[in-house]
């Protein structure tokens, strides 16, 4: 190419890079202009929505607007997931994405309504949500090793409990299992209240819980806690063990909820959102009742919550395939 064309051309790009640079930093700084909505893909109560409920207000302090939480439960997720992506990709509609629709989902439906990893945007990992392994309070068991030794006198007798097939509990249960070289029978219900009724009856044996809706059973003694299935203590339980501390290796499934956004969301409103967020995060008091419910504040950036995606879904994917879990 000769050289005066090529001149020819350098203004015109620096005008066109003056104008991208200028509408980036108009993205930010017109965001937000309207009050933002969360949605929720569960019913209120359970720990997403609890997450979105505590951290909305500060969010809203830190935004300048209103912070909304719209639950819209069912699919899985997916019904908030699709309600999202049919939104403007302005950052004023957001998700509060979790394990089971960008990261399990995808393994065990036969078509998913949306591509987990093209059509959303992460913007960040809000918490890590480790499971807490409760049984009843009348099985022969103090321990994850006398659970796995009780098991393997008894292969098919012991049964556990989850909120769903395909569900963080039930593949926890299924780790669990693959792991420790047990059979033990995996029993579905349509949410976890009456899966607790049951455990707490004696109709089920073991379940696969969050803290923050659980261990109210433990400290009355309806359920007994034998360990907390994350790579470390949680420090509001710092006498509960580990899972792994019981010898099963590679037991890590830790679930997640985060922020995140759809395609297209200007880069500037994703990181404006993520700085936000994760300042609340940081609050003493947020970062102390998250921690106190037994969940860990994480606060990453876009990046890093993009790799950890990446990680995690081919982490449950091994999990589904090892099990041969299909969705009802």
């Amino acid at each position: 190419m000769k050289l005066r064309p090529l001149l020819k051309l350098l203004p015109a790009l620096a005008i066109g890079t003056a104008w991208f640079g200028t509408t980036h930093a108009w993205a930010a700084d017109a965001f937000p202009s309207k009050p933002i909505k969360i949605l929720v893909g569960f019913s209120p109560g359970g720990s997403n929505d609890m997450v979105a409920r505590l951290i909305g207000p500060k969010l809203a302090e830190g935004l300048g607007q209103q912070v909304l939480i719209d639950n819209r439960p069912g699919a899985g997720g997916n019904i908030a997931a699709s309600a999202m992506l049919a939104a403007p990709a302005d950052g004023h509609t957001l998700l509060m994405c979790t394990t089971g629709t960008l990261s399990i989902q995808p393994h065990v439906l036969k078509s998913m309504p949306f591509d987990s990893e093209k059509d959303i945007v992460p913007v960040t990992q809000v918490v890590n949500a480790p499971y807490m392994l409760l049984v009843n309070s009348n099985l022969p068991v103090k321990s994850v090793k006398e659970l796995i030794a009780y098991a393997r006198q008894k292969p098919g007798e012991i049964n556990f409990a989850s909120s769903g097939t395909a569900t963080g509990g039930h593949l926890a249960g299924e780790m669990l299992k693959s792991r420790a070289g047990i059979d033990i029978v995996h029993v579905a219900y349509k949410g976890t209240g009456q899966a607790m009724t049951d455990l707490i009856a004696g109709q089920v044996s073991m379940i696969f819980d969050q803290p923050v809706s659980s261990m109210q059973y433990a400290r009355s003694g309806k359920l007994r806690a034998l360990a907390v299935a994350s790579p470390r203590r949680l420090p509001a339980f710092p006498d509960i063990p580990t899972v792994a501390e019981a010898g099963v290796p590679d037991f890590d499934p830790v679930t997640w909820a985060g922020i995140c956004a759809p395609k297209n969301t200007p880069t500037a409103v994703v990181e404006r959102i993520q700085r936000e967020v994760a300042k609340v995060l940081a609050m003493p008091e947020i970062a102390k009742r998250l921690i106190a419910d037994g969940l860990e504040p994480v606060g990453s950036t876009p990046e890093q919550f993009r790799a950890f995606l990446a990680a995690d879904k081919r982490k449950w994917g091994r999990v589904v395939k090892d099990a041969d879990v299909k969705a009802e």
